[in-house]
């Protein structure tokens, strides 16, 4: 037995289905070693494929796999675009190739020449751009996208090693370099290394996690429809230019993660891979099945080999080549399952160990992580499921999938339900405590209150549920308001509360650590092709004179705060008191005790339990005036405890909407 089931007995039911899922790991590991030597020799197809530098042949070789195909020639602004001047000649095996040498294009074939390849099939004849190209660009005229040959004539050279956190946790910045500027257009990673990349050191992040990297043709979707996988989005700017923003990153102390999308590719077949060689099944699931309708877009075949072959290549590419420090696996429960997880409720074992699971997809996230951890032992993987599959953060050895985190999904949806749809006269301040840590101790968890999903036009951040139109009315210090007052202290609340109970490492999306007040509304036909919602509006954080630099604030002492004090490294927290009359939750974690008054009323000695004898005093205060709060509870001041029979207790200034962190003085 593995020791994932010895570990949950709940799985016992499914003990010879997750055997086989360890078996079905070790026999492809097994296959891919036989046949190629290592994973990490496999991962190497596009070493291979693609445009490649023959140093012994002096030229280029150019070669594609498309079984299907009749047809391909190569074409560009190198010979005037002629479509049949440079047929390749298929060498076996549904690989096709030409080589270039430098004496016959060495002036023609130069770096940034736009290319595309012409693939007859039985679909027809179609201009592609190379599957394994490393730079795709846009022609500002007609829209059309292109392929580039990328050889720069100086390379990037990398002038900082990755930092290691040691004892820090992982606290994560989630940004789009697009939507980085004030400005209404479209940022660049330049700019995104010069202006913001030091914001987010000074308050205290030590990664960022990077959206939208790889080239997708409409800007609209986040980035989450994917048509060249090898190619960095060109609308940002160069390769060497992302290379110098992760170079920065790291030469200031923080992890680079990218968002990489490997659960779906874009329908598009002038853009993407879809359809390539004229065949549906060329690297992706044939018929229906590789089809994601509520996606609009394709689903990749994870049990063929020149597939796995394709998806662990571009992971050893980017952390090779551009060297991300691990990834966050975008929409792993759709990969997971068959039907998507979509509409499926996990209340079973035999759910996560069934017949509508994607055992292929499960496979290929295993060797996915083996790769990642073998190239870089200090790797970040992290997997956006909202299923709870069991063993996703385990090691694959005990019967696990190697996931170094899950994405705790479950917490911002619990905000936008309390939020949405209860009176806070309603809030059950137990069901706020488990809610916060229901998960297995063994898996993992970045913890966050809102991401992305939340900013989004038709969705709303916490700050936005809590003040609304007031954000934009009674923000500046000198206007009251009860509303606001009210919601920013909830922010703060709901941000430690999540941090302090919910994973062993955070995420925040960019602006929302202060409150940022619009949506996120990509430029698209129904709003004119506006950027006005594509950005961020640093400036309010910037001026003091407004109420955004509290909240700013308070993010940045609460990351301060978990730096200094070992808290999301500490065993789970144990709940001392749940007050449900007063709205009142106090809990232990860390030797740290917590309290939180979610209620409306500030209560003068409170009484709470403690479970040591001693004085305590104020560590942390979200009532602090530097955070907008009102001051009100005096942090010079000792608080000492009363030890009757087995009950250590201590009185407090109990303040409404306000949470406060006490420390034992030794």
């Amino acid at each position: 037995m593995l020791p994932l089931v010895k570990n949950d007995p709940w799985l016992e039911p499914v003990v010879k289905q997750v055997d086989k899922r360890h078996d079905r790991y070790e026999q492809g590991l097994n296959d891919i070693k036989n046949n190629y030597g290592s994973l990490k020799t496999f991962a190497t197809a596009h070493q291979f494929l693609g445009f490649n530098y023959d140093k012994r042949r002096h030229g280029w070789w150019y070669r594609e796999w498309a079984p299907a195909a009749h047809y391909l020639s190569l074409m560009g602004d190198f010979n005037n675009w002629n479509r049949y001047e440079y047929p390749l000649e298929l060498a076996g095996a549904g690989l096709w190739e030409i080589f270039l040498p430098d004496s016959e294009f060495g002036d023609r074939l130069v770096h940034g020449s736009k290319l595309k390849v012409l693939v007859q099939s039985q679909i027809g004849e179609h201009e592609r751009i190379p599957v394994y190209i490393k730079r795709v660009i846009q022609d500002e005229g007609n829209k059309d996208f292109a392929g580039q040959f990328w050889n720069p004539p100086t390379p990037y050279i990398y002038k900082h090693p990755a930092p290691q956190l040691k004892d820090e946790p992982l606290l994560i910045y989630e940004t789009h370099v697009g939507m980085a500027q004030e400005e209404a257009r479209v940022g660049t990673y330049k700019e995104f290394t010069e202006k913001i990349l030091p914001r987010i050191k000074a308050d205290g992040y030590n990664a960022i996690q990077l959206m939208a990297i790889a080239e997708h043709p409409y800007y609209g979707s986040f980035g989450y429809h994917v048509s060249n996988f090898f190619a960095p989005s060109s609308r940002f700017g160069t390769p060497e230019e992302l290379k110098e923003l992760i170079d920065t990153a790291h030469g200031m102390g923080m992890l680079v993660i990218m968002d990489l999308v490997h659960s779906h590719t874009v329908k598009n077949i002038r853009e993407g891979i879809n359809l390539f060689d004229g065949s549906d099944s060329q690297y992706l699931h044939p018929g229906a099945r590789g089809n994601h309708d509520l996606w609009d877009s394709k689903l990749f075949n994870y049990g063929k080999e020149e597939t796995l072959q394709f998806l662990l290549s571009n992971v050893r590419y980017w952390l090779e080549e551009f060297r991300f420090d691990g990834f966050r696996f975008d929409g792993v429960t759709s990969m997971l399952y068959l039907d998507h997880g979509i509409g499926t409720t996990f209340d079973a074992p035999e759910k996560y160990f069934g017949d509508n699971v994607d055992n292929d997809a499960v496979t290929y996230m295993q060797l996915a992580n083996t790769l990642c951890h073998e190239l870089n032992p200090q790797a970040v993987t992290i997997a956006e499921d909202v299923s709870g599959m069991p063993g996703l953060c385990n090691p694959i050895a005990d019967g696990g999938m190697g996931f170094d985190y899950r994405l705790g999904m479950g917490l911002p949806d619990f905000w936008i339900k309390i939020l949405k749809d209860e009176p806070e006269e309603q809030w059950n301040m137990k069901n706020f405590f488990f809610t916060m840590t229901n998960h297995l101790p063994q898996t993992k968890t970045v913890a966050y209150a809102e991401s992305h999903d939340q900013a989004l036009v038709g969705d709303k951040t916490i700050a936005f549920r809590l003040m609304d139109k007031e954000m934009y009315t009674s923000m500046s210090v000198d206007t009251p308001s009860m509303t606001v007052d009210r919601g920013i202290a909830l922010h703060k609340m709901i941000r430690l509360f999540t941090l302090t109970l919910g994973g062993e490492a955070w995420l925040n999306f960019m602006g929302n650590e202060f409150g940022h007040p619009e949506w996120i509304d990509f430029p698209r036909l129904d709003n004119g092709w506006s950027y006005q919602y594509a950005r961020r509006q640093w400036s309010l954080v910037d001026n003091e004179n407004l109420k955004y630099h509290f909240m700013g604030a308070f993010d940045k002492a609460m990351l301060d705060f978990v730096k200094h004090h070992p808290v999301m490294q500490a065993p789970p927290a144990w709940m001392l008191y749940a007050d449900e009359e007063n709205k009142t939750v106090v809990y232990e974690r860390g030797n740290l005790i917590f309290v939180f008054n979610w209620g409306p009323k500030s209560i003068p000695d409170y009484k709470i339990s403690v479970r040591q004898t001693g004085d305590y005093r104020i560590i942390l205060t979200s009532d602090d005036k530097a955070f907008g709060g009102f001051g009100n509870i005096d942090p010079s001041v000792k608080f000492p405890s009363e030890k009757k029979k087995d009950d250590i207790t201590m009185k407090i200034y109990n303040v409404s909407r306000v949470a406060t962190v006490y420390q034992r003085v030794p």
